[in-house]
This record gives C-alpha cells, structure tokens and sequence, in this order.
C-alpha cells in the first residue's frame, strides 16, 4: 500500500510540475508563433495599374521588375476594353465603353510639313470602337488620361509633344467621339530620339487604369500603306 501511495504521489507531483512548466513564460514559449507579415514587392505585372502607381513603382525597376513588366505588355493589335472619358468634349455622357486597339507603328523624321526636333517621329494608328448602347470617346490628358510613350531608359513622353500635335494623316482622326455601335481609325504622334525607339505605348482611361502595348523599334503593322498615303502629299 505504501508503495501504491507513493508512486501516486510522485505522479501527482510530476502532473503539477508539468502543469507549472506549461504556464506563464514557459506556456508562452510552447505557442506556435504567428507568421511574420509578408512584404512583397509591387507586381508590376498588373495590367491595370494606375497610372501613377506604375510611374512611381514601376518606371525605374531594377532588371527583375523592368522584365516582368515587359512580359506585362500587350502586343500591337492585342484590344483593351476600357473606360472612356467622363467629361469628354462636345457635352455628351462620358463614361461609355471603348474598346482601344493599336495596331501599327511608322517611323519619319518629317511628316506633313513637320521635322522631328528630336530625331524621329513614331506615329501609331488606333482603332477605337464605342460596342455599347452609348458614345465614348478616349480620355484627355486634362483629365489625367491619354497617351504616353515610354522609352526604353524609362523616359514618358507625351503625344503631341511639339510640331507631332499637328500630323494627323487622312483617314486617321486625332481623336473625338465615337459613337455607339461604331468604330473609327485615330493616330497618335511622339517626337522621340533615335534610341527612344521602341518601348511601350501606355493609355490610361477615364477611370485611370493604365493599358500598355509592347512596340517594335522598326515600322511594323496592316495599317502602314494607309498611313504613308494618308501623309502623302505637300504640306509646305
């Protein structure tokens, strides 16, 4: 009997004392502790990045951001279905669907009377479609909208910059309202150097969602005989 009593007693002490180590600190200690909070970078890979979160995060990668965001990009022909302007000119609603689609890409130092201050006109041909029961048009850059070529250092330059606002070819509007149901030829141009070649075309919509496309570094794409007839001609 004594023996029985005191080997319960030894298991008893032994309950009590592991109950003790399970407590206070030591009870902290045993708890699994909680994840750290993860810090990833930026994705860059986004496609619908605003404008400004792309241009601050984005614009000046290091090489692992600078790939991702290439592979990002849109190749020209490839269509964004966007939002349009919300206060666009002529008074009517904004906001309606456009459906943006650039298509091509001509490189000339002079154009319609024009000479490149910089070395090289790019002129891109959009189509821009209105596919619902109301008119769009493209966002301005009043508005925070627009277009931006992005050269291949980073460097955003705006279209129309200089002499490039004034190269509006026949057939290819400079922009406007597109009406419901229907769908009409733009062209945008950037007076950029010779290195700027290339890079990525960037529009950001009437909701601010900013859409890129991937450009080749040498004339490409269906549109280019209608250009160059569109440009055809003498302008003085």
């Amino acid at each position: 009997m004594r023996t029985t009593t005191a080997a319960a007693v030894i298991a008893a002490t032994c309950f009590s004392l592991a109950a003790c180590g399970a407590s206070g600190s030591d009870k902290a200690d045993a708890q699994p502790q909680a994840p750290k909070p993860s810090h990833s970078r930026f994705d860059c890979s986004e496609s619908s990045l605003s404008q400004v979160d792309w241009v601050k995060h984005c614009k000046d990668a290091g090489p692992q951001k600078a790939k991702r965001e290439t592979g990002s990009a849109m190749a020209l022909g490839k269509t964004a279905e966007t939002i349009g302007a919300q206060n666009p000119i002529g008074g009517e609603t904004g906001g309606g669907g456009l459906e943006v689609t650039p298509t091509s890409v001509l490189y000339v130092k002079k154009a319609m009377g024009s000479t490149s201050s910089r070395g090289v006109y790019a002129i891109v041909t959009v189509k821009d479609r209105a596919p619902n029961a109301v008119a769009a048009a493209e966002s301005a850059p009043i508005e925070g909208g627009g277009w931006q070529w992005i050269a291949p250092d980073g460097q955003a330059l705006s279209e129309g910059d200089g002499d490039a606002s004034s190269i509006v070819p026949n057939g290819f509007e400079s922009g406007g309202m597109v009406q419901a149901g229907t769908y009409k030829w733009t062209s945008r141009a950037f007076d950029i150097t010779n290195a700027q070649r290339g890079g990525t075309l960037l529009y950001t919509d009437g909701a601010g969602k900013a859409y890129r496309w991937k450009v080749s570094a040498t004339d490409t794409g269906p549109e280019l005989a209608a250009l160059k007839k569109g440009m055809a001609g003498n302008y003085g």
